[in-house]
Parts: C-alpha cells; structure tokens; sequence
C-alpha cells in the first residue's frame, strides 16, 4: 500500500506542474524537472537548475522568445526550450 500512495502522490504532484512557456510575465515558478539528454546540460549551465526560482520577465510578441530571471541572471529562452522545463506555480 505503502508504494501504491507514492505513486499516487507522485502523480498528482506531476499533474501539477507545467511547463516554463506557459507561465505569463511577472509569474514566478520552482524548476522542478529538465528534459534528458543535451539539451538539460545546456539549460543547467544556464543556471536552469532543478529548485530553482525563474521568473518570467518578458516575452515577446509571438511569444519567442522568453526572458527569464534565475538568481541575478537574466536569460533567454526559444519558446520550444522554455516548454520542456517542467515547473511548479
């Protein structure tokens, strides 16, 4: 049962999350999960690491690219980047 709950429990916290694109300008978000291979090595040696706070600053007028803030840095994302890193509103 114990293992059961976990799983639930894990589902319903992945349920929540959404993706960095999604979040509108002035939204903060937790990083929570980064896409496999090696595109998640350049997002982390962005700074886009997992626990971190981003806040979107600016996007643009079709919506690519994104400006995030993490820490004192101020990045920017093409929109299919941005839609990859899972978030936590």
């Amino acid at each position: 049962m114990f293992l059961f709950v976990n799983i639930v429990m894990g589902m319903k916290k992945r349920n929540q999350l959404i993706s960095l694109a999604e979040l509108k300008k002035g939204q903060r978000g937790i990083i929570q999960e980064l896409p496999e291979g090696e595109l998640s090595v350049k997002l982390m040696e962005m700074g886009l690491l997992p626990g971190e706070t981003v806040r979107v600053e600016h996007v643009a007028l079709w919506g690519d690219p994104i400006s995030v803030k993490v820490g004192n840095s101020l990045l920017s994302l093409r929109k299919e980047e941005a839609q990859v890193v899972l978030v936590e509103p």
